[in-house]
């Protein structure tokens, strides 16, 4: 695939070139707000080109100009920021150092910004070797599901340097409501830990409520709709919890991706010493629920496990 020219000019408040590396189902609407509503010039790159190709039919003529690139280096060459949103640690390794990799072709004083959810450690030795570059990296996971990155409306959590973080918030307030730097490399991945700690336990919580309301004979619907004017409110039961009742379960953030979330959290917590003992029992529930084949099914199923 061939990479188009691109505009660009590059003047305070103006244009950039940007490049966002992965399209999934967070990514693909992120990379959109940069083209659409940033006005940017966006070229993008993923593993299954015809996705990038897609993406770029849907977005040309709409803002910024967009391509599509065969290579993290590729897409990343001439920009002045890159972006990326994939899977893993050893996902973000690859698109960051490896071969055509990013990092390789981006020019001195390029910030590169990671949203995928990925370890704290890996944030720290990818500052480390972006700064031996010249380059600026920032680690800024995100919450707010597939809903969130389709309406702009993401929490991003931020790990660097204030210098960097600066300079690229205004970008990432395209696609984020709120974009928050909580210290140095390594502090957003650390800052989504504690997120996905909190909605596991609130998430099963839920899970157990509803069935138990259903169980006792309750409009399961009418409990919620009171409850939660009360202290047991949480976005899960405004967003989930009648989609749980109804036994609906495709709303974007799947189990396997939370698998993998819990996973970071138990061994980050072993090395801090903090223990997670209801995070531990909550992450094997969910390997529960994807050998039962929800493996895609949204975090939300958490309760078809309490229902078999």
């Amino acid at each position: 695939m061939r990479l188009a020219p691109l505009r660009g000019t590059r003047i305070l408040g103006g244009f950039m070139k940007l490049a966002f590396l992965g399209l999934g189902v967070m990514g693909y609407p992120m990379a959109g707000h940069l083209a659409i509503k940033g006005g940017h010039d966006v070229v993008v790159y993923n593993r299954t080109p015809a996705k990038a190709a897609a993406w770029v039919t849907a977005h040309q003529g709409k803002g910024g100009k967009v391509a599509a690139a065969d290579s993290p280096a590729r897409a990343a060459a001439g920009a002045e920021m890159v972006f990326c949103c994939v899977g893993d640690d050893p996902d973000v390794r690859e698109v960051a150092l490896g071969v055509n990799g990013a990092f390789a072709a981006m020019a001195k004083g390029c910030l590169f910004v990671d949203h995928t959810t990925a370890s704290a450690n890996l944030a720290q030795e990818l500052a480390g070797e972006a700064a031996k570059r010249g380059l600026q990296f920032l680690d800024a996971p995100v919450s707010g599901g597939q809903a969130g990155a389709e309406n702009g409306a993401l929490t991003v959590m931020v790990g660097g340097d204030a210098g960097a973080f600066e300079r690229g918030k205004p970008v990432m307030a395209h696609y984020g409501r709120a974009v928050t730097l909580m210290g140095p490399a390594g502090s957003g991945q650390l800052t989504k830990m504690v997120n996905q700690i909190c909605i596991a336990g609130l998430v099963q919580g839920l899970s157990e409520g509803i069935l138990f309301a259903q169980k006792a004979g309750l409009d399961a619907t009418k409990v919620l709709e009171v409850i939660s004017k009360g202290a047991a409110q949480s976005w899960q039961m405004e967003n989930r919890g009648k989609t749980m009742v109804e036994d609906k379960f495709d709303f974007g953030f799947a189990v396997d991706w939370m698998r993998k979330d819990l996973r970071i959290c138990e061994e980050t917590g072993r090395q801090i010493g903090a223990p997670l003992p209801v995070t531990q029992t909550v992450a094997g529930f969910y390997d529960e629920v994807s050998k039962m084949g929800g493996g895609r099914w949204d975090t939300s199923s958490l309760i078809r496990r309490l229902r078999k």
